[in-house]
């Protein structure tokens, strides 16, 4: 267990409730109120006045608000404050993830998710449970459609009217919703209403939206579920002519993404996306997350947003340009697959590993014996430990009364687990 002089050598990361110091424990208040430096979005530290540690706005961009942290880290008893509970939906996962569990401390606070359900009297710990930020409202719903209790918490971009009118667009009406906002603040508030009338209503931005559902009223079936989660067929995808075959084939793409390890909120790379055939399905595994698929060519773009829709993944963003150049305007990858790199794959490879997120997985697909040599030398000067596979498939084909196989392109495929933050 950490003692109070243990968490003073670490930056601490302490919950706040909307009532500020006096909704705190004895010893998060005696932390924070001794604290020199105190950093946290503009709304946590309104709520500190008359503190004497000196106050600094955390950036909304997240890297820029990763490099004040590493600043805050150097200084004696620096604190970041954060709403509730900050290991869910919260900053310290994802600080943690970047610059090690080891640099911090939390301690937590009452989650506003936990006070909403606690004021509707409802228990949440079988409730699918989310934040509608930074993610795609589409894979949202598909989870709410089967979900018999729902908890999210707001966005700008996603309030509870626009995600009421997300659900009654597609005949999803079998939720009664609850709307609590402000919890803990003198102006709380809770509103129960049908998702029809919660449609045209308007709420604070500090809210969280409870659905739950209505008695012996079944979901709604999904009815773009005609594809595989991977490993689809290669003809399924659009392909530009004469180009068809250079599509990553679908073991090939299986083994990959396998590899990958991609999770439900990844961020994942594509980078020589083609026809977008990994990045659609990285989108489906990564179903909370996101995925940019990198691809300098009008036409492969096209082509991508094409199957993007077709296969009803909104979480696609293509990007036109070529790699490295265009991968600065991305967020930090938890997986990148590399596909194509031109004439630039040392360039294209060590550029992209720089940017991989600790921990996360990089896997590379090359047709040629030179690319393979060129690849294989570029990642072991990066990291000691590279897998290699080369990948030689026969298909089954029915002739007549018999079965022949057909060889497709040997390929072959690279793939590297980034062990450091590429600090040092």
């Amino acid at each position: 267990m950490s003692t109070l002089a243990e968490s003073r050598s670490k930056l601490v990361i302490v919950g706040i409730g909307d009532d500020g110091l006096a909704g705190m424990t004895e010893s998060a208040r005696r932390i924070v109120a001794e604290a020199e430096v105190i950093l946290g979005a503009p709304a946590m530290l309104v709520l500190l006045d008359g503190l004497s540690g000196r106050k600094e706005a955390l950036e909304p961009d997240m890297p820029a608000a990763l490099r004040q942290v590493r600043e805050a880290l150097a200084s004696q008893r620096a604190v970041l404050v954060s709403g509730g509970d900050p290991l869910f939906y919260g900053v310290a996962r994802y600080l943690c993830d970047r610059l090690g569990k080891d640099q911090f401390e939390v301690i937590p606070h009452v989650s506003s998710m936990q006070l909403a359900f606690a004021r509707v009297k409802e228990s949440w710990e079988d409730a699918y449970l989310t934040s509608l930020a930074g993610r795609p409202l589409e894979a949202i719903v598909d989870r709410i459609r089967t979900a018999e209790k729902v908890g999210l918490f707001s966005s700008d971009e996603h309030p509870p009217n626009r995600l009421a009118r997300a659900l009654l667009d597609r005949g999803i009406d079998y939720f009664r919703a609850y709307v609590c906002e402000n919890l803990g603040s003198p102006d709380e508030r809770v509103t129960q209403a049908e998702l029809s009338d919660l449609a045209s209503m308007d709420f604070d931005p500090l809210n969280v939206l409870i659905l739950i559902r209505k008695p012996n009223r079944p979901d709604q079936a999904n009815r773009a579920g005609r594809h595989r989660l991977f490993g689809n067929a290669d003809d399924v995808f659009a392909q530009t002519l004469p180009k068809r075959g250079l599509i990553t084939q679908s073991e090939v793409r299986s083994i990959a993404l396998a590899q990958l390890d991609i999770r439900p909120t990844s961020v994942v790379w594509d980078i020589g996306a083609g026809s977008g055939s990994v990045a659609i399905e990285a989108a489906q595994l990564a179903y909370q997350g996101m995925v940019y698929a990198v691809e300098p060519e009008p036409a492969d773009v096209a082509l991508i947003e094409a199957n993007a829709e077709s296969f009803g993944v909104p979480n696609v963003r293509p990007v036109q340009g070529r790699a490295p150049e265009v991968l600065a305007s991305l967020p930090d990858p938890d997986a990148i697959f590399v596909g194509g790199t031109g004439r630039q794959v040392v360039l294209v490879l060590r550029s992209a590993y720089a940017r991989l997120c600790p921990g996360g997985r990089m896997a590379v697909n090359v047709v040629t014996i030179d690319g393979l040599a060129t690849a294989l030398e570029t990642l072991k000067q990066l990291t000691p430990e590279v897998q290699v596979w080369n990948i030689s498939i026969a298909r089954g084909i029915e002739q007549m009364d018999r079965v022949r196989f057909e060889a497709i392109n040997p390929t072959f495929l690279l793939a590297v687990t980034k062990t450091h933050d590429g600090s040092d």
